[in-house]
Formats: C-alpha cells, sequence, structure tokens
C-alpha cells in the first residue's frame, strides 16, 4: 500500500516557515506533523498555539498535532480551535485516556494515541475501539535528529495486528529515512512521519515520492 507522509516541522528552518510551508505543499506531502512539546513530559519546548493558527490558516494541509505534553486533555479544545485536523496524545500523560478520546472526539477532532519505545503495545488494547490512529515512536519523543531505533519494528508489526480491520491510522514517527522506511512499511505504517532526512534533500518532492514507494521498496 502507498505510504502516507506526514512531515515534521522540528526540522524546518525557524525563522522560513512560511516558505517551509510551501515547499512541503509542492512535493506532496499528506500531513504537517506539528509536535508540541511543553519542557516536563519531554525535556524540550516547541510550538504552540499562535503557530499552528497562522500555519492552519496559511495551508489546507492536514495538521497533524502530537501533543508531548503533561496534562493533554486541558488543551483539547485550544489546539482544535486552532486548527489541529488530528490530536494524537501519550499514553503515558497523566490525562486519563477515555476521557481525553472523548473529549477529542466532542471538539470534532479526530483522536490518536501515541506510545514512547518503551511502553508495550498491548498498552493500547482497552482503547483500539475508540482511535482514529496510532503513533509508534522509533526515537524517544523530545529532539528531532535521532536515529531509528531497531527494535520499534516489531512493535510496529505487533500493533499492525491488534489493529486488526479497524479503521486505524497507524504511523511511525523517528529517524525516518531511506534506509529505515522500507522496514517501517513492511512493519505496517499507514503514514510515515519524516523530518531531519526529509528537509535535508535537495529535491523534497523526489524524496516524499520515494517515501511513499516506500512500501514496494520493503518487498
Amino acid at each position: 500500500m502507498e505510504q502516507k507522509i506526514s512531515a515534521s516541522l522540528l526540522s524546518a528552518d525557524m525563522l522560513h516557515l512560511a516558505d517551509a510551508l510551501h515547499s512541503l505543499e509542492q512535493a506532496g506531502v499528506d500531513m504537517l506533523h506539528f509536535d508540541v512539546m511543553d519542557g516536563c513530559f519531554v525535556p524540550n519546548i516547541s510550538f504552540g498555539l499562535p503557530v499552528l493558527k497562522a500555519l492552519a490558516k496559511a495551508s489546507s494541509l492536514f495538521m497533524d498535532v502530537h501533543l508531548m505534553i503533561e496534562d493533554p486533555c486541558s488543551y483539547v479544545k485550544n489546539f482544535v480551535e486552532a486548527g489541529a485536523d488530528m490530536l494524537t496524545f501519550h499514553l503515558e500523560s497523566r490525562s486519563d485516556p477515555f476521557r481525553t478520546i472523548q473529549a477529542i472526539h466532542d471538539a470534532g477532532c479526530q483522536a490518536g494515541i501515541s506510545l514512547r519505545p518503551a511502553t508495550p503495545a498491548k498498552a493500547l488494547l482497552p482503547f483500539l475501539d475508540e482511535l482514529d490512529s496510532i503513533l509508534v515512536m522509533t526515537v524517544e519523543p523530545g529532539f528531532g535528529g535521532q536515529s531509528y531505533l531497531t527494535d520499534m519494528t516489531a512493535k510496529i508489526a505487533e500493533v499492525r495486528s491488534m489493529i486488526g480491520t479497524r479503521k486505524i491510522l497507524l504511523s511511525a514517527d523517528g529517524g525516518i529515512c531511506k534506509e529505515t522506511a522500507p522496514a517501517a512499511a513492511k512493519a505496517g505504517t499507514d503514514v510515515l512521519v519524516a523530518g531531519s532526512w526529509l528537509f535535508a534533500q535537495q529535491d523534497m518532492r523526489e524524496a516524499v515520492a520515494w517515501l511513499r514507494r516506500s512500501g514496494e521498496a520493503s518487498l
């Protein structure tokens, strides 16, 4: 199956976000992956509501918002109003997962759960029938430019098996590049989240096309 590509804005030139957005649109990405970090859940601070609002106003790209924050449930309404099309929060956060999923759906947004590398796939079991997406972190969350953790490939495959026939998008985020994308795709991803490698390519359109074909390349 052809992969969807979500481009991680964390790797863009912060002084030229409008230009980066235009380049990603021209390259044909399917989503903009917008990382929100609070300096508590992860040891880094990134984008917030005003940046998301500006980007959503300037682009028709699907806004794939990844909340790496301690209390995501308290911010659901704010991020949806700012332009999020999908809100993905961490199962390891302090917010009650069922309550958070319900709040996201009540706000008219798609709901996803993300797992840190150390969190077992089976932790998702109680929530599978409520989710629109699952994000498997293939690096430790918090910083771009890390190397793909190869043992996460088996975890992706396990989550794919758990999803079964449910209509849940499965994404992999972290260290996705030409060398690692085929393994993640073969394990069962629907969406590859690419950042550092994608932004380093001279021909971003061709890089996106290559990632999109990675499912075929993995055979």
